[in-house]
């Protein structure tokens, strides 16, 4: 548990939480045209598939304004103990007041606790520096442009090849529970498997299935035909 600022106290997400994280996912990205607004149904594949290894939240007066997810990744040449950073959202009437900057830094701390090897994401050049995120040479994620993709190393020790991200991040819809309805019946209309076809996903921690930009994201157009995690808090 830890204090982003004066009233503002970063800690675990509880089962008490989930609602209010979707809330917060829900908030944070409805308004920005390249989000596919997908954020809140990922959170709960990675937390239903037991894949969200470090997910907090920021508590402010009493409620929830923060969320920032850490999970698993693949990397092409074997090498062990990497994660991805994304989902990360702030309510926007708490944006700019340093909560993402602190809930990525915390994040961080506790993947070292876990002795992680280290930490990749996809998001704005200007942006992650801060934290030690670097532009990895041969290091990348498909559909990506290496400036747009970020690696910070625990160990000094950095992969080579290709990142493969978590499937939950292909989710569409909220999962159901085994026996419950198939994903092509879903009541309210989404697909809640996990591959129900690739998926745009862009830069600043928003994802879509066009080609608009954001002030918040770098000036690229939206890479396919690969998904990618949404792990940007620019503007928060």
């Amino acid at each position: 548990m830890g204090d982003a600022h004066a009233g503002t106290v970063i800690r675990d997400e509880t089962d008490a939480d989930v609602d209010a994280i979707a809330d917060v996912s829900v908030a944070a990205f409805n308004t920005l045209e390249i989000s596919d607004h997908t954020e809140q149904f990922i959170i709960e594949a990675l937390r239903a598939a037991g894949a969200l290894a470090v997910s907090l939240v920021a508590e402010r007066d009493g409620r929830v304004v923060g969320h920032i997810a850490f999970s698993p990744v693949t990397m092409s040449d074997g090498t062990p103990g990497w994660y991805g950073l994304g989902p990360v959202a702030v309510t926007p009437a708490y944006q700019r007041r340093g909560i993402g900057t602190a809930l990525v830094r915390e994040g961080l701390s506790r993947l070292r606790g876990l002795h992680a090897a280290g930490c990749c994401l996809v998001g704005h050049p200007g942006y992650y520096g801060r934290f030690g995120f670097e532009n990895a040479e041969g290091l990348g994620l498909e559909g990506v442009p290496p400036e747009a993709f970020f690696a910070l190393s625990f160990d000094g020790n950095v992969p080579r090849g290709a990142v493969v991200f978590h499937e939950a991040f292909q989710a569409t819809g909220p999962p159901w529970p085994a026996g419950g309805a198939p994903a092509e019946q879903s009541p309210k209309g989404h697909r809640s498997d996990l591959t129900s076809g690739p998926r745009c996903a862009s830069f600043g921690g928003v994802s879509s299935p066009s080609r608009s930009w954001h002030p918040a994201a770098p000036p690229f157009p939206c890479p396919r035909p690969a998904r990618h995690p949404p792990s940007g808090v620019e503007h928060a």
